[in-house]
């Protein structure tokens, strides 16, 4: 059915009238015929015009997108990753928040995102890279968050940790010896394997600076149960980097299929997506704000 604009309806209804009233008028042009003409025009656009106005207005309305973006890093990594995409985003007028898990404990990282997610004044897109998709997968259920965005991410199921998820498809850091550990328990990458692993598509100065800024990880975070799995209830896209060697990109596509995610891939691209492919990644997020209600 087609729905004429308010202006298009106005213009007609006072068209009609205007006949209407040319033929009352045909014999007599009085004073009183002219009151009665203005009052009927009155009543037309208060009874008729009016609402319907009102109701375009709600449409469009309703049709806004989410404006609020809470961005969350993974594991190896810190905040500082998503500048390129948090530029884009607040150019296309995205309020955007990115979150600093202290990545010392699964617990801690699900309580600083959720603090994040207390700060924002109204629904939001919350978004992950790696490990931080399940600290979303489990912060997600939070009121404020309309849909989640998974980028080169885990995305556990409830009672699922993301060690025993890489096991399905293991990538090639698994199979490595990049990942190393402390005395006390977290773990870090190789700096002189990270460029290899973690983000190949970027120059080699950068990918070393990330290997000597990178954030050591509680090796029992890879083992954190979810508890509710936040996808399970939340629209959610992913998207798949070709070409990661840190979570394998097989991976990536069985949680989308599972989730059914709207999932999008990027040839050639690392682990390190978000970093080396800001315009990729600021798109799916934007994608999601738009078809989020």
């Amino acid at each position: 059915m087609k729905v004429e604009s308010p202006v298009n309806v106005i213009r007609g209804a006072a068209a009609m009238v205007k006949i209407n009233f040319l033929g009352m008028w045909r014999d007599t042009t009085s004073p009183n015929d002219l009151l009665l003409g203005s009052l009927m025009i009155k009543l037309l656009f208060i009874t008729c015009i009016l609402p319907l106005s009102c109701c375009f207005a709600s449409g469009e309305n309703n049709v806004a997108r989410v404006r609020n973006i809470v961005l969350v890093h993974g594991a190896w990594a810190d905040g500082s990753g998503w500048k390129g995409v948090h530029d884009i985003l607040v150019k296309d007028d995205y309020k955007v928040s990115i979150v600093q898990e202290p990545e010392t404990s699964f617990k801690e990282d699900v309580a600083a995102t959720k603090r994040v997610l207390a700060l924002q004044d109204g629904p939001c897109i919350l978004v992950a890279h790696s490990y931080g998709g399940a600290v979303i997968t489990e912060a997600g259920t939070d009121l404020v968050v309309v849909s989640l965005v998974y980028i080169a991410a885990h995305m556990p199921d409830a009672g699922e940790n993301e060690a025993e998820d890489g096991k399905r498809f293991p990538s090639d850091l698994s199979k490595s010896n990049a990942i190393k550990k402390t005395a006390d328990g977290f773990t870090y990458l190789d700096p002189a394997q990270f460029h290899e692993y973690f983000a190949v598509d970027l120059p080699a100065e950068q990918a070393a600076f990330m290997a000597r800024s990178q954030v050591l990880n509680a090796a029992d975070n890879f083992k954190a149960v979810i508890t509710t799995a936040a996808w399970r209830t939340k629209p959610s896209w992913m998207l798949v980097a070709t070409k990661d060697r840190t979570i394998n990109p097989d991976l990536e596509r069985w949680y989308a299929t599972r989730a059914k995610s709207h999932r999008v891939e990027v040839s050639g691209a690392s682990h390190a997506v978000y970093v080396s492919r800001p315009k990729e990644v600021a798109a799916l997020i934007e994608q999601a704000a738009s078809h989020t209600r």
